[in-house]
């Protein structure tokens, strides 16, 4: 797109098909590389992304001429592919329906890379479910839990 400038940072948040641990440490820094590449390919720019074993986050500087929905959804089906053709789990590795997708300025995007860099001290205190809430309360989002990702608890 000619003439088109901008600078839109978005934290992209989404689980494990059933909270599952399903991402193995020994995994997560292949798996990231993989997404990056799906990230890169699509034109976007990853700034930061941290597999926890049932959750991910990532940031991104996403271009306007791609919805966040379309490259959620490129992710999560190229991911998904990669996992089981390398058949890292037994049966059939899927994440779940939907994502959060929370916007920052530049301001905030080195606080923000910080938080991800360090999520498995941050879960040490919080569950998942408590973070994603508090996602929402903070960015002001209105949810109904029932339709909120399937907790284990």
């Amino acid at each position: 797109m000619a003439n088109t400038y901008s600078q839109i940072y978005i934290q992209i948040v989404f689980t494990v098909k059933g909270r599952q641990n399903l991402i193995k440490k020994i995994h997560r820094a292949e798996l990231q590389k993989y997404i990056t590449g799906i990230i890169t390919n699509r034109g976007q720019k990853l700034l930061s992304i941290y597999a926890m074993p049932d959750h991910i986050h990532i940031l991104v500087s996403i271009k306007p001429d791609i919805s966040i929905s379309d490259l959620t959804r490129d992710i999560k089906a190229g991911s998904s592919k990669f996992i089981n053709e390398n058949k890292w789990i037994n049966g059939r590795f899927n994440w779940q329906e939907g994502f959060g997708a929370f916007s920052y300025s530049k301001s905030q995007v080195d606080r923000v890379v910080k938080y991800i860099e360090n999520q498995e001290k941050h879960h040490k205190k919080d569950t998942f479910k408590e973070e994603y809430i508090k996602f929402l309360k903070r960015f002001e989002i209105n949810y109904d839990e029932k339709y909120l990702f399937e907790w284990v608890e």
